[in-house]
């Protein structure tokens, strides 16, 4: 990862304000795609359980400021079409959608990936943390876990 950017950090979370102003907790949202801006993140991971949500567009935002891409980790189809839906990213430059067991996915396509952002409910959200860690990233990656106080995490 470079240096800090103070400028891409403001620049994504204004952005990621606008994108999500319906979120349930937008300081959140607001605040990764500040950290992954800030860090001039360019190949963003985010792992859902379920379909992608705001988190995933705070990190478009980032994407957009720092010229990277985001890809998002889905379990299947129906999650992908819940996202297009929920998202309305169909087609977003700075957006790649892939479908599989994101723990293979992340130790094997993604290892470079130098902002992770995994989501706890995952039955295998440790091995996934695992896999990134095991990752040949040189200078290492901010990794984030959303919902890790939620029931069953």
């Amino acid at each position: 990862m470079a240096c800090w950017s103070a400028e891409n950090a403001t620049k994504a979370y204004l952005k990621s304000l606008k994108l999500g102003q319906k979120a349930n907790e937008p300081d959140v949202v607001e605040f990764v795609s500040a950290l992954a801006a800030g860090n001039n993140a360019q190949l963003m991971v985010v792992v859902c359980s379920g379909a992608a949500d705001y988190a995933t567009l705070a990190l478009v935002a980032a994407a957009q400021q720092t010229g990277g891409r985001v890809v998002c980790v889905l379990r299947g189809n129906e999650e992908l079409h819940m996202s297009e839906k929920v998202l309305g990213v169909t087609n977003m430059r700075h957006i790649d959608f892939v479908i599989g067991e994101a723990q293979s996915l992340v130790l094997n396509y993604y290892k470079e990936a130098d902002f992770v952002v995994i989501d706890c409910h995952l039955e295998n959200h440790e091995g996934i943390l695992r896999a990134v860690q095991m990752g040949k990233k040189q200078n290492g990656a901010v990794v984030v876990g959303t919902n890790a106080f939620a029931k069953g995490s």
